[in-house]
């Protein structure tokens, strides 16, 4: 879901839905993603933000394009490895979000509820697996 009056810019909100469904596992590798034409006619934004948002996603190494079959998930969340500099700017960007939360006056409980909640979203029940 695309929120147009939200502060996060829409190529954002793409590029982070899309993640989000490779996270939950509901995307593969190898699976098609809407052409930035699609996107762009079913949401009513410029082709544009579609663009940027797959080009980001592209340099992250989680989207390739073919000139034949578009675009398409190039990882897959249990087989991807995580390299070792990706590792440590997440660790940083994780560092910075909670920090974020105690400053806003999150206790460490809670940002752990929050995060173990977040965790549990990601994986389906025990009995799908």
């Amino acid at each position: 879901m695309l929120d147009p009056l939200s502060t996060v810019p829409l190529y954002q909100q793409i590029r982070d839905r899309v993640v989000e469904a490779i996270g939950r596992g509901e995307l593969h590798r190898g699976d098609a993603l809407a052409s930035v034409r699609q996107l762009a006619g079913a949401f009513a934004i410029n082709p544009a933000t579609v663009s940027k948002a797959y080009d980001q996603l592209r340099s992250e190494g989680l989207v390739a394009t073919n000139a034949k079959s578009g675009s398409f998930v190039a990882t897959d969340r249990d087989t991807a490895v995580a390299p070792p500099d990706y590792l440590a700017g997440f660790e940083s960007r994780l560092t910075t979000l909670l920090a974020e939360g105690r400053a806003r006056g999150l206790s460490p409980t809670a940002l752990q509820d929050m995060c173990g909640h977040v965790m549990r979203s990601l994986d389906p029940p025990e009995e799908d697996q």
